[in-house]
This record gives C-alpha cells, sequence and structure tokens, in this order.
C-alpha cells in the first residue's frame, strides 16, 4: 500500500516461531529478530557487535504458517515486510508504544547456511487443492530437483 513504511531486516531469530489462531479464525506467527551492527576496531584487531534491535514481527496465513514450519530459535532470516506503530494502556492505565514489523517476505539467509525451499501445497482460496486457473501445471510440484542441463519447468 502507497504511504506505508517498508523495511528490510537481517538477523536472527530470538526464539520459535509462536503460531497462534485469532479469534476470527485467522492464523498468525509471532516471532522476534535481533539484529546487531558488526563493526572492525583496528585498535583491537577484531570484530566487535554494536547495539541490538529487537524487532517484534507477525506473519499472517500461509505466510505464517510456512515461517512455523520452516523457522527456528537462532536461524539468521532476511525478513522484509510494513513497520507499524500500536499503541496500548497497560494494566496499571500507562500508554505504551511499539513499533512492530508486518512481515511481507521471509527466508533463511544463506550467506553461512544451505536451504532446500520445498514448494507448500497451495488451495488456491477454494479449499480442495485443484488446480490454478487456466489449468496450468505447477513447475514446483515436482519433488525431484532440476538436473544439470534441463530445460526450465516454464
Amino acid at each position: 500500500m502507497s504511504g506505508e513504511t517498508t523495511i528490510t531486516i537481517i538477523g536472527n531469530l530470538t526464539a520459535d516461531p509462536e503460531p497462534h489462531v485469532t479469534q476470527t479464525g485467522l492464523s498468525v506467527t509471532s516471532f522476534t529478530i535481533a539484529s546487531a551492527a558488526r563493526t572492525y576496531n583496528k585498535q583491537v584487531e577484531q570484530w566487535q557487535d554494536g547495539e541490538v534491535l529487537f524487532m517484534r514481527c507477525s506473519a499472517w496465513r500461509d505466510l505464517g504458517e510456512h515461517v512455523a514450519e520452516s523457522l527456528a530459535r537462532g536461524a539468521r532470516v532476511i525478513a522484509s515486510g510494513r513497520l507499524r506503530q500500536r499503541t496500548f494502556e497497560t494494566n496499571d492505565g500507562d500508554k505504551r508504544t511499539v513499533m512492530e514489523m508486518t512481515v511481507d517476505e521471509i527466508g533463511p539467509s544463506l550467506r553461512f547456511a544451505n536451504a532446500r525451499p520445498v514448494k507448500a501445497a497451495r488451495n488456491n482460496g477454494n479449499g480442495n487443492g485443484a488446480a490454478p486457473r487456466g489449468g496450468f501445471d505447477d513447475p514446483w510440484a515436482s519433488s525431484q530437483p532440476a538436473g544439470v542441463g534441463d530445460a526450465p519447468p516454464f
């Protein structure tokens, strides 16, 4: 949407993602990403961590379910989404404001790790797993990895 503040954050999950279901039946997964700047200190000849940013995040619907199934505490991730500010009142009557990120895209960082993506089954909004409109085959449906020299599936 226009006018929203979008950010990308790279960091590590501080705990396993926590899936929930709202009162209206929507699934949401909550998690925190810790991100710290690292700088090289020439005087002591070593890397040093800077201030740590703890960004509370939420991923909704299928994305949240995929996060809960795929990522765990300590995983290094790259997440992009919309920054939002939320104000609430505590039990003591104090007003608090927090910054949170609604995640639109997230995945493991491949800088120091390997990952093998597996296409999730889609229900295309009708709940029965039917083929998408137009009847096209899903190029990711095969569980076999493409071999060297294979033609792309599109």
